[in-house]
C-alpha cells in the first residue's frame, strides 16, 4: 500500500494505492485538511489503511498524478556518497577543497531545494535552466518527515542539477538547485514500516533520449556516508518544520562529466520498495 496525491474532478485529492488501484480518500472524514496533516497522525498506519474511499477507485494507467506533496518544505542533503563528493569535486578547483572537507566533516551539506510549486510528480515535466549549460538529474532516496521530525514514510526524488552554475562558485548553489519544476517527488509514499531493510535498498538511474538509453547507474543505500537519522536530527536543529518536510537524502549516481541532458529526455529513477519515477526534461 502506498499514499498518493491525484488529479480527480473534484481536484486535487489523496489517495490509497492497491492492487494497481488509487483510490481517493474522504481525509474529511476524520477532521484532516491536507496529507502533511496526516503524515503527522499519530495514527498515521491505520488511517491510510482504514480511511474511507471518497469516489470509486481509479485503475493507475489512468491516473493523472500530483507529486506527494502539499504544505511540506523540500531539503536536501549534499556528498553523502563518494561518487557524489568526486562529482563535486570534478565541477571544479574552488569547490574540490570544499566538498572534500564536507563529505569527512561532523556537519553534513543540508540545503533548501524546493517549495511545493516547484515539484513535480510522475510523468510530470522537469526543468533544465535557460542560462544553464551542463545539467544533470540526481536520484535520491527521499524520507517524509513528520512535523515532529520522524520519518514516517519515503518516496523517490529527482533533485535536478546545474553543474557548471554550482562549479563557477559554490556559493552559487541555489541558483543551481532551487528554480521552476526543479525537483521531482513520486509516484507515491511508501510508509516506513513497509520499506524494505535500508541496507537492501538499491537505486538505479536511467536516461533515454531518441529511444536509446544514454545514460544508466546503480547504487545503494548502503553505499551512504552518513546515517539518515543523523541528516534529520542536523536538520531539525533550530528549524521548526510545522507541515513536516522531504528530504532528498543525496545521490550515488551521476553521470560523467561529458553528459548533460537535453529537452526531450526521460529520465526513469527506480528504488528497492518504491518503483519508479519517470520525468520528461523542457527547457525554456
Amino acid at each position: 500500500m502506498f499514499l498518493a496525491r491525484i488529479q480527480t474532478a473534484q481536484g486535487p485529492t489523496v489517495a490509497r494505492i492497491v492492487d494497481n488501484f488509487a483510490t481517493p480518500l474522504n481525509l474529511a472524514s476524520t477532521g484532516f485538511t491536507s496529507l502533511s496533516q496526516l503524515l503527522s497522525s499519530d495514527q498515521l498506519g491505520s488511517l491510510a489503511r482504514e480511511l474511507p474511499a471518497l469516489a470509486a477507485s481509479i485503475p493507475l494507467d489512468a491516473v493523472r498524478w500530483l507529486p506527494p506533496i502539499d504544505d511540506q518544505e523540500v531539503w536536501a542533503a549534499g556528498v553523502t556518497y563518494k561518487r557524489s563528493q568526486t562529482a563535486r569535486m570534478e565541477e571544479s578547483e574552488a569547490a574540490a577543497s570544499c566538498y572534500d572537507r564536507v563529505y569527512t566533516a561532523a556537519r553534513p551539506e543540508l540545503f533548501f531545494k524546493a517549495t511545493p510549486n516547484r515539484c513535480r510528480g510522475h510523468l510530470g515535466e522537469l526543468r533544465i535552466r535557460t542560462d544553464a549549460t551542463w545539467n544533470v538529474p540526481e536520484p535520491e532516496l527521499t524520507l517524509v518527515l513528520s512535523s515532529r521530525g520522524k520519518i514516517v514514510g519515503y518516496t523517490i526524488g529527482n533533485d535536478m542539477s546545474s553543474r557548471d552554475i554550482e562549479g563557477d562558485n559554490p556559493l552559487y548553489l541555489p541558483q543551481a538547485k532551487v528554480y521552476n519544476q526543479c525537483c521531482g517527488l513520486g509516484p507515491w509514499i511508501a510508509l516506513a514500516e513497509d520499506m524494505p531493510p535500508r541496507e537492501t535498498i538499491g537505486i538505479g538511474l536511467k536516461i533515454v533520449r531518441d529511444n536509446q538509453v544514454v545514460f544508466s547507474g546503480e547504487t545503494s543505500v548502503a553505499q551512504m556516508a552518513r546515517q539518515l537519522e543523523d541528516l534529520v536530527q542536523w536538520l531539525m536543529r533550530d528549524n521548526d518544520l510545522p507541515n513536516g518536510a522531504f528530504m532528498l537524502t543525496g545521490t550515488g549516481v551521476v553521470p560523467d562529466s561529458s553528459f548533460t541532458l537535453a529537452p526531450a529526455d526521460t529520465v526513469h529513477i527506480s528504488i528497492d520498495g518504491l518503483g519508479t519515477l519517470t520525468n520528461t526534461i523542457v527547457q525554456g
